[in-house]
């Protein structure tokens, strides 16, 4: 094997363990292999690109960038000459990171919002209910304790989600150990 050979079996070996990794937090090795592949270019490739360096189809590659951008690891750039969409990703580990789980916590909690109007509308009209016996009082009142608890949860989420994107992670966490932030 020359130089070149081995130094494409690195970052082969590389993109590999992006992909467990990736797998490890939840996300399919298909977007791991690519936010890989892209991250060891170290510039923006096209779908075709992609396809072609993966070994997967077209439709999939761009299914898979799709999810990708709605993760917020991935963006569209535009390149002076090129017709084609260039994708790229977030070259600081730590941004991925971040961006992977706070789209997801964002999501969790829009769904739980959600969930919390349509609850409390029906713990409501239960309540306006005139026939309402005691214990089925004592049941809505527990059901509404546990609904605020519920809420409490996702409003911490919430404020987690919002710390760790503000970067305030950081002071309390440093990216290295000497704690200086690179």
């Amino acid at each position: 094997m020359n130089h070149k050979e081995k130094i494409e079996d690195v970052k082969a070996q590389f993109v590999e363990k992006i992909t467990d990794n990736m797998n490890a937090f939840g996300v399919s090795t298909s977007v791991g292999r690519v936010l890989g592949t892209i991250y060891m270019q170290r510039e923006p490739m096209t779908l075709d690109e992609l396809s072609s360096e993966i070994g997967m189809s077209k439709t999939r590659m761009s299914q898979v960038v799709r999810e990708m951008i709605d993760m917020n690891i991935a963006e569209r750039v535009f390149k002076k000459g090129v017709r084609k969409d260039l994708f790229q990703v977030e070259e600081d580990y730590y941004e991925t990171f971040i961006s992977l789980f706070t789209s997801t916590w964002q999501k969790a909690v829009h769904r739980s919002r959600n969930f919390e109007q349509r609850l409390m509308k029906k713990l409501d009209d239960l309540q306006q209910e005139s026939d309402t016996s005691e214990e089925d009082e004592q049941a809505i009142n527990e059901l509404l304790i546990e609904v605020k608890k519920w809420m409490d949860y996702y409003d911490w989420i919430r404020r987690v989600t919002e710390f760790f994107e503000s970067g305030e992670i950081f002071k309390h966490v440093p990216k290295n150990q000497g704690g200086e932030s690179t």
